[in-house]
């Protein structure tokens, strides 16, 4: 009796403030473009890009007793965009390896590790990789092609599903939101984007719109009941749905995210953007798609 009250006093609410509620990621979105607007013109690019993405040399280094903040902070003076991360075991959980990224090319890169540790580094203690800047250059172009295309296909195959602007808009709109509101938080947490990044933002893109086609395919395409009702259905199955696959990804952060700083990079943005799905779907997308309905409703009694 108590969940039929407040279904009941939270669609009169919804129904009264639903247009109100879309100034809550209104400014989330004026917030985002005028922070991106600033990190652009310091950066000159839309993301922080590692070596993966920008050219450098990677060093793995054989040696579990390095301590890879202290490493960091001794070499950043003499190479250029240093990181470090630490490989474990995986059962045992003890740390077997350093990797050190830099911008810096690798014969500088050699010298200066080895200055600091004190040995000579050699195909039995380290390997080294080093990438050129065009290679990169060009990868991350491909990269961002990919996800243009990617988006672009997206949104014409909900065009044909929906066969209407609004409710369209609506579905691509919010799927953009949890894009860029994730590429925000990312730069703001100061990431360095992989190409593994990359790809988890292409990920997004699927997992962005699953819901927003589920709600607005019951809203618009469904006689039964009324519009809250199928609003309040489709809430249901939608919500289940990005629960889950937003407590596997914290899961899988959790237990192997410590073991690779790609996979780590991966779940940390998918959990983002999934997250800021469940806000773009269920009050952005919901209130565009409520007044769509509402408004088509009155014209055909008029």
């Amino acid at each position: 009796m108590e969940k039929g009250k407040f279904k009941q006093n939270f669609a009169k609410f919804h129904d009264k403030n639903y247009k109100l509620l879309l100034v809550i990621p209104l400014a989330f979105l004026i917030f985002g473009f005028a922070y991106m607007g600033i990190f652009y013109s310091q950066n000159h690019d839309f993301i922080r890009r590692d070596i993966s993405l920008t050219g450098g040399t990677s060093v793995t280094i054989n040696d579990g007793t390095i301590n890879s903040a202290v490493l960091k902070n001794a070499v950043s003076g003499k190479l250029e965009g240093v990181n470090t991360r630490e490989i474990s075991d995986l059962v045992s959980q003890k740390q077997i390896a350093v990797i050190v990224e830099t911008k810096s090319n690798e014969p500088l890169t050699r010298k200066t590790l080895e200055d600091y540790l004190g040995y000579e580094l050699n195909d039995k203690n380290s390997s080294f990789e080093f990438t050129g800047s065009t290679l990169s250059q060009n990868f991350y172009k491909q990269l961002l092609i990919s996800i243009l295309i990617a988006f672009a296909l997206m949104a014409l195959v909900v065009f044909i599903q929906f066969k209407s602007f609004v409710p369209s808009i609506a579905v691509i709109f919010s799927a953009f939101a949890d894009i860029f509101m994730t590429l925000v938080v990312v730069n703001i947490l100061g990431m360095q984007i992989s190409s593994a990044g990359i790809v988890a933002f292409l990920m997004l893109i699927g997992y962005s719109v699953d819901t927003d086609i589920l709600l607005t395919t019951k809203a618009i395409k469904r006689d039964h009941g009324s519009l809250n009702q199928r609003m309040f259905e489709s809430f249901k199955t939608g919500i289940t749905m990005t629960l889950t696959s937003l407590i596997a990804v914290l899961v899988a952060l959790i237990v192997v995210g410590s073991l690779s700083s790609i996979l780590s990079q991966i779940f940390t943005i998918m959990i983002i953007g999934l997250s800021f799905d469940l806000f773009n779907t269920w009050l952005t997308n919901v209130s565009i798609i409520k007044w769509y309905v509402l408004r088509k409703t009155k014209k055909h009694e008029a």
